[in-house]
């Protein structure tokens, strides 16, 4: 069984930063690619960031220079470093993995989620 935690949302003022976390655990052979997805209140959730395998990375053009997505492939971890944050950046933010499990199986994965506010 396999399972993407969460961590690092909360309350930060415009111009603030975050770094959030999702930690990917069980009976996992590999980690095809990373990704953080954000969905606001009344909007289609949306790719932020994702980092495949071999490192390359890929921004939403909001986002871009301002977001890193970085994984740690030995702890099985992807971070999101969130700098210049704006109200616009307000949203729940979910953690997907496509995993390949131990007993063969591929799947797409997500987290429960972490809510970011940024707000004065």
């Amino acid at each position: 069984q396999v399972q993407l935690v969460e961590s690092g949302g909360g309350l930060v003022q415009p111009g603030g930063s975050l770094r959030l976390s999702c930690a990917a655990s069980g009976s996992i052979f590999s980690i095809d690619s990373m990704g953080w997805y954000r969905q606001a209140p009344g909007k289609q959730r949306e790719l932020v960031a994702s980092i495949i395998s071999g490192g390359s990375t890929n921004y939403a053009d909001s986002v871009k220079g301002r977001f890193t997505i970085s994984r740690d492939n030995a702890e099985n971890t992807v971070y999101l470093q969130m700098i210049s944050l704006q109200p616009e950046d307000t949203a729940v933010y979910y953690c997907n993995a496509h995993i390949r499990r131990s007993d063969g199986a591929a799947l797409r994965y997500w987290g429960q989620g972490t809510q970011v506010t940024v707000s004065s």
